[in-house]
């Protein structure tokens, strides 16, 4: 089993990427970050808590990051996830609390837990990360394999013309975590697998596919469509697929608004499947740095491909999206039902 360490500021895609690596019987999650990003620092830290009760991991430390990220408050929450961060979705109540070290300090610690063995996951804004390279400079080292979501790489954002939203939250620690990693000190195969914009769009969850995931369960549901009443709620029998529907109805219907299909982008779960598996996507090494003075382009990636520097970074170019939702769907599905049988 590999060791995982999660970053994250759930969020639906967060909370499934979440519950895939639990589902995933090679990835031995050792602790969860909490960050400010899709919603406050407080609320990631009770949707986190509550996945773990609903999943029966409560032996999983769950940390703290900061309320605010390395340039100051958060400017406003996401819309695609609701005030809340889990769509329609409800978590049930939960004694777990918080560790008593921040999301800093956790990431350090499990560095040193497992060194050379860890691998790190980051779905979020930066913000622990940079902390954390601040009071341990030698974690790129240390770790086994860093993936983070963040970054469009010759694409379009989701936050801006150019920037994509995990970056554009906190992109001077995005510049600080990147340039961490641009050290000689690090081989060419322990540079951070970047899973940007242009990758995790190709990846598109449909109402089908949440049936497929159901039907894998073994649960009763109705299939969700565009034509339904806003925030009608899952009729699953499995308490976990119905906290999957309520959530990813939210989000389905934000990206319908936005112009979208009725449809929405597996943005963290991808890149939680890459940290098991790095042969589920191409790749190519890049040099990546951030923009943070331009008055339109703050937040962007801007991608150096041309090899006359040294690589930082793996970019992720292409996936089968077939092969992850089969993937997700073959861990998941049972995973919920087992949960179910408890």
């Amino acid at each position: 089993m590999h060791p995982i360490f999660l970053d994250v500021d759930t969020g639906v895609d967060d909370a499934l990427a979440l519950i895939y690596l639990l589902a995933s019987p090679e990835a031995d999650v050792i602790g969860i970050a909490s960050t400010t990003g899709n919603v406050v620092v407080q609320q990631v830290c009770e949707n986190n808590l509550g996945l773990l009760e609903l999943c029966g991991r409560t032996d999983i430390p769950v940390s703290k990051g900061p309320e605010e990220t390395l340039s100051g408050p958060l400017s406003a929450p996401s819309r695609v996830h609701g005030p809340r961060g889990m769509g329609y979705a409800e978590l049930p109540p939960t004694d777990l609390g918080l560790t008593s070290y921040d999301s800093a300090a956790a990431w350090v610690q499990a560095a040193h837990r497992f060194p050379g063995e860890l691998i790190g996951v980051a779905t979020g804004p930066l913000t622990n990360l940079a902390l954390a390279l601040r009071a341990e400079p030698a974690l790129p080292t240390l770790l086994r394999r860093l993936v983070i979501m963040g970054g469009s790489y010759d694409h379009r954002g989701n936050t801006t013309a150019v920037a994509e939203w995990n970056i554009s939250v906190d992109p001077e620690a995005a510049h600080e975590v990147l340039s961490a990693w641009s050290v000689k000190a690090v081989e060419p195969q322990y540079l951070p697998i970047l899973c940007g914009l242009n990758l995790t769009r190709t990846v598109e969850l449909t109402p089908e596919i949440l049936g497929r995931l159901a039907a894998a369960a073994g649960s009763t549901t109705t299939l969700m469509s565009v034509h339904d009443e806003r925030g009608t709620r899952s009729t699953a029998s499995n308490p976990l697929i119905r906290v999957i529907e309520d959530a990813t109805r939210f989000y389905l219907e934000g990206y319908y608004d936005a112009g979208h299909e009725f449809l929405a982008h597996m943005h963290d779960p991808l890149a939680a499947a890459v940290a098991l598996d790095p042969e589920l996507v191409a790749t190519r090494p890049a040099t990546v740095e951030i923009e943070l003075t331009g008055t339109l382009t703050r937040g962007m990636t801007v991608t150096d491909w041309s090899g006359r520097r040294e690589p930082n970074a793996h970019i992720g170019i292409s996936v089968d999206a077939a092969v992850f939702f089969d993937r997700f769907i073959e861990r998941v599905g049972p995973f919920a039902r087992r949960l179910a049988g408890r």
